[in-house]
């Protein structure tokens, strides 16, 4: 589509008519399989190792920031280690099924923000259903280094793969966090208890910078941090499904700014029920005019 055109799509979609949309449905059904896959998924990983630092949080986090061989025999154990291989073949078991994972996630954070843009015609909510995408692709790279690290430390042998590990994770981390924080942003222009609940996934969404700086001590918070927004999401989401489907209303009341920028956009003065009139504000005892 030309540049020209695309503006003209834009244009129409910003003035367009409030209506309920499906993509809060899709967001929800995405969210529903993600959170349930994501709790299964964890049952997959080792539980822990013999010598992991406390601030990871579990064997998985600790894995994706290792750095050389000493960090892997403190995540899987050495030869004499009777644990050893079953900790080696659950960590495989969920790499690999880790795959479906970033294809659930991408989908509900990617379908999340395309909802909120039709709710708030915000160009930069459409923009930032990518984001989502190329974590999940991050994620992917990050996976086939994890496999190929642990194929190489199988048979005692140290793989350069460990070398470029720490550009895949520090993306996928900080694309889930920015996709956080534009979602947080969106929820600030929709109303009072939105605002607060998009604050509290902005604020959220700061620990995974000190994580990525120092994971042994802050790893734990990787999790917290970017889970969060994804709780407040779904919630959002199933609340945007009710009243689309059931109450056949768009889940943000847009026809009221909708009006006044057709009107401004025309050059007419604005109708006196579109004006956003400031409430009177109320006063202790009579005036002298209700006497």
């Amino acid at each position: 589509m030309p540049i020209g055109g695309l503006q003209i799509w834009f244009d129409a979609q910003r003035m367009r008519d409030p209506a309920p949309t499906r993509w809060w449905a899709l967001t929800a059904l995405f969210g529903v399989a993600a959170t349930a896959f994501g709790i299964t998924l964890t049952q997959v990983f080792p539980p822990s190792g013999p010598a992991i630092a406390d601030g990871y949080g579990s064997p998985v986090i600790a894995f994706e920031f290792a750095r050389s061989q000493a960090d892997l025999l403190g995540i899987f154990g050495a030869d004499s280690d009777p644990l050893q291989v079953s900790r080696l073949a659950a960590m495989r078991t969920g790499n690999e099924q880790d795959y479906l994972y970033m294809l659930l996630y991408a989908g509900f954070l990617a379908s999340g923000c395309i909802a909120l843009w039709r709710e708030l015609r915000s160009r930069h909510l459409l923009a930032a259903a990518a984001l989502p995408v190329l974590a999940a692709l991050s994620d992917a790279w990050e996976n086939w280094l994890l496999l190929d690290i642990q194929a190489a430390f199988t048979i005692g042998e140290y793989s350069p793969a460990m070398a470029s590990l720490p550009w895949p994770v520090a993306a996928k981390f900080l694309l889930l966090a920015l996709t956080n924080v534009a979602i947080g942003h969106a929820m600030t222009q929709m109303g009072r208890w939105w605002q607060l609940a998009g604050t509290l996934v902005i604020v959220a969404s700061l620990p995974v910078v000190m994580a990525l700086v120092a994971p042994a001590d802050f790893g734990w918070t990787l999790i917290a941090s970017i889970g969060g927004g994804w709780i407040v999401l779904l919630g959002m989401a199933a609340i945007g499904s009710w009243r689309a489907l059931i109450g056949k209303r768009p889940l943000v009341d847009f026809e009221r700014r909708a009006n006044v920028r057709r009107t401004a956009d025309r050059g007419e003065a604005e109708p006196p029920e579109t004006v956003f009139r400031a409430a009177p504000r109320r006063r202790f005892g009579r005036r002298k005019s209700d006497r």
